[in-house]
């Protein structure tokens, strides 16, 4: 084995290496502020398609890369994570699409935990809304680098400095814009990087369908152009200096600051600038800290950690899908991991390279990567894998479900088929699934955050499962964690339940509402209830 002047190996400075050339983020915002167009942009930027796609598109322009599913395409909204994998400029680029709605936020928090850095899409009429506030939130908690991408600029919007203004005194993230706008918003004319005060000026294609067209002007020459625009915009970026609103790397780092730039994702406008920003400020991957606290540094053998699951990608092969993002050390198609929960050996023998719903064999893989093992049963969210020395991350917790359900089979004939689907439906965390003696398997709780997730175990139960379901609404709105000596009384009392967590044998107590849950409190305070994550943070 081949050792460096350091003392290195061979593979840990391979590993080293590649780990260098990753960069592993998720784009976050609210619904409708151009999340998947902006990922389809990126893919096109990267020549990683050749054209972007669009929801509702016109003409033949195709659904974006990164909605796969059914359900996505038909609603023109995102329900579950996607991973994008692109080369790029001689880095490798993992882009782990999310859910915008709310009601799907449970799939976004397990994507933030597998990233290193994010990108925050706001919408330049609409500034924050309260799903992106929640994921900033998120982000906060993790202490995660937040990049901000003012989108949808060639319409009609908000003042600049008053949207860098509300992301200061909202969310306390000091602002420090790489690129500045000129022209208001619905008239976009381009954009003046703030490093070089070279000035971009494009034009949109037909549909934007291709990359916008790029023209670079020297300040003088796109003064005699765009003659008050630009001398709007450049008082605007005497402004930003004399506030010194400068990028810092490391309060960047930090989580205390936040590089904005500013385009149009349809238009394909300023998405150059973004991904060039991307590489060159987002970080590598890093050492993870396991459940002991104790980092993993990125040379180290080979472990990750299972951040999603999803089952039928392919309608050919009913498959069910690990991703997991490798936290450290080479990964190497077929080899024979152990699974930190059973301690049992994992063969990798199929492992693919996922964008959008294309596969692709991968045979290595390094830390930042996201890998798809196929036919993943024994693996759930959370587990990890390791080769070598033993580790255990830490768990992804779930979030409090705020509404629940009975499911039922609609034909009794079909039982084995209820139970399988639900049964998947729960490993992959598209639900949570509480039972009870009470209740019985034949009926058991649908547990969410948000209604819409009950219309995809609908969908999917009839499509996927071949057995359709009815669902009854209970009237709970709390669930707190309990412990088996309290749960007996707990379930006696008037507006509440106690039912079993079949993912972990957790036992939760539902309760009517709020004002019901502090009037037990306030009669039983020697009952043990404990808050769940709301959102991404506690509760409590």
């Amino acid at each position: 084995m081949s050792v460096d002047t350091t003392g290195a190996t061979k593979q840990e400075t391979e590993v080293a290496h590649e780990a260098a050339r990753r960069r592993t983020f998720a784009v976050i915002s609210h619904p409708d502020a151009g999340k998947s167009t902006l990922t389809e942009a990126l893919a096109l930027h990267s020549a990683a398609i050749s054209s972007a796609g669009a929801v509702h598109g016109k003409g033949d322009r195709r659904g974006v890369t990164s909605d796969w599913m059914e359900m996505e395409q038909d609603r023109g909204i995102s329900i579950t994570s996607a991973a994008l994998r692109i080369d790029y400029d001689d880095r490798v680029l993992n882009l782990l699409d999310t859910p915008g709605h709310a009601d799907f936020s449970e799939d976004t928090y397990r994507v933030l935990s597998a990233v290193d850095c994010a990108i925050m899409l706001l919408d330049s009429a609409k500034g924050l809304e309260p799903q992106t506030l929640k994921l900033f939130d998120v982000c906060r908690a993790r202490k995660m680098p937040v990049i901000t991408f003012v989108n949808k600029w060639d319409r009609p919007g908000r003042e600049p400095l008053e949207l860098l203004d509300e992301i200061e005194q909202r969310i306390g993230l000091r602002p420090t814009p790489l690129n500045w706008p000129v022209g208001i918003a619905g008239d976009f004319r381009g954009l003046v990087d703030r490093r070089s005060g070279t000035y971009t000026k494009m034009t949109r294609t037909p549909g934007g369908a291709r990359k916008a067209i790029e023209e670079v002007l020297d300040p003088d020459r796109a003064a005699e152009v765009e003659l008050d625009a630009w001398t709007q915009a450049q008082e605007e970026i005497e402004l930003l200096e004399a506030l010194g609103a400068d990028f810092d790397a490391e309060s960047f780092m930090a989580g205390e600051s936040s590089p904005v730039l500013f385009g149009a994702a349809l238009s394909n406008f300023g998405v150059g600038q973004l991904l060039e920003a991307i590489v060159g400020l987002a970080p590598a991957p890093s050492a993870k800290v396991d459940e002991k606290d104790e980092p993993r540094a990125v040379e180290t053998p080979f472990s990750g950690q299972v951040f999603k699951m999803q089952a039928n990608m392919d309608k050919n092969h009913r498959d069910r899908m690990a991703f997991v993002r490798v936290s450290s050390g080479r990964f190497e198609r077929g080899m024979v991991l152990t699974h930190a929960v059973t301690g049992r050996p994992f063969a990798t023998k199929y492992t693919q390279a996922v964008f959008g719903a294309d596969r692709s064999t991968i045979d290595t893989a390094f830390p930042g990567d996201v890998i798809a093992l196929v036919n993943a049963q024994a693996l759930s969210v959370g587990d990890t894998l390791y080769d070598g020395p033993k580790v255990i991350y830490p768990p992804i917790p779930s979030f409090a479900p705020e509404h629940f359900v009975v499911a039922r089979a609609k034909d009794a004939g079909k039982y084995k088929q209820f139970q399988r689907g639900i049964a998947q439906l729960d490993a992959e965390g598209v639900v949570q699934v509480l039972t009870s003696d009470v209740r019985g398997e034949q009926a058991p709780v649908l547990a969410a955050v948000g209604p819409l997730q009950f219309d995809v175990v609908k969908h999917r139960m009839e499509q996927e499962f071949r057995s359709p379901i009815d669902v009854s609404p209970l009237d709970y709105s709390v669930a707190r964690r309990t412990d088996a000596e309290s749960a007996p009384v707990l379930h006696g009392l008037s507006g509440a339940e106690v039912l079993r967590r079949r993912s972990d044998d957790e036992l939760l107590v539902l309760v009517h509402n709020k004002w019901r849950l502090k009037v037990i409190e306030r009669d039983h305070p020697s009952l043990w209830m404990e808050a769940l994550l709301a959102g991404g943070v506690d509760e409590s």
